[in-house]
């Protein structure tokens, strides 16, 4: 990047792991439709990367990050904020499910939205705000993520899962290829809470479905 009217706006903007163009207009010392045409010429150069409309990052703060992975998860969740990582991308980081997830999957109580950018896809599903709950924050490499548990993950999962036949014992057992012998006895506590929670037919029967497959009674 260069200079703006003497200023080495570069040096501020390349610390920042994302910004908005609030920020930039600060930095960059432009507004307006000469600020977006600042923004744009910077995109096309390589310099800037959009994130979503009116959110980047610059590529010498990319080049920096030693852990490229936990630094997107982190953006997974202030792209979209409040949310936090969960559903397949989550199974598969826990090996409930075989297949390697590239979406990053996230919690919101915002609308459903999907935004994509260079660094990844970004998927984020909406729950009721008694749901927004059972994720905590886990340091990654000098970024805070914020991530379902295994359970919460299991039960966003299924809670949200769409063309799921009622058949659950099947699906539960072979069709959607859980990984039960990764579902301890405490994720299973943990799964139970949160169907007592909501209070659905739907997650009830699936619960009763969960303990035939533990081997467990209420």
């Amino acid at each position: 990047m260069g200079s703006i009217t003497g200023i080495k706006y570069e040096l501020e903007l390349d610390k920042l792991p994302f910004f908005n163009k609030k920020t930039a207009e600060v930095l960059i010392g432009k507004s307006g439709k000469n600020l977006d045409k600042k923004i744009s010429r910077l995109i096309k150069k390589g310099d800037l990367v959009r994130l979503k409309k009116g959110s980047y990052v610059s590529d010498r703060f990319l080049l920096s990050v030693t852990n490229r992975k936990a630094y997107t998860e982190y953006l997974a969740n202030v792209l979209y904020f409040p949310s936090f990582l969960s559903l397949e991308y989550v199974l598969s980081l826990y090996n409930l499910i075989p297949e390697e997830i590239n979406i990053f999957t996230s919690i919101s109580l915002k609308s459903t939205r999907i935004f994509v950018n260079e660094l990844g896809t970004f998927s984020y599903r909406n729950v009721k705000q008694e749901l927004y709950c059972g994720y905590s924050k886990i340091p990654r490499d000098g970024f805070d993520v914020y991530i379902a548990s295994k359970a919460k993950a299991l039960f966003d999962f299924l809670y949200l899962k769409r063309n799921l036949s009622t058949d659950y014992d099947y699906e539960i057992g072979e069709g959607l290829r859980i990984n039960w012998d990764e579902f301890s006895p405490e994720d299973l506590k943990e799964y139970t809470f949160y169907t007592d929670l909501f209070g659905s037919i739907k997650m009830k029967k699936i619960l009763k479905s969960i303990r035939k497959i533990k081997n467990v009674n209420r």
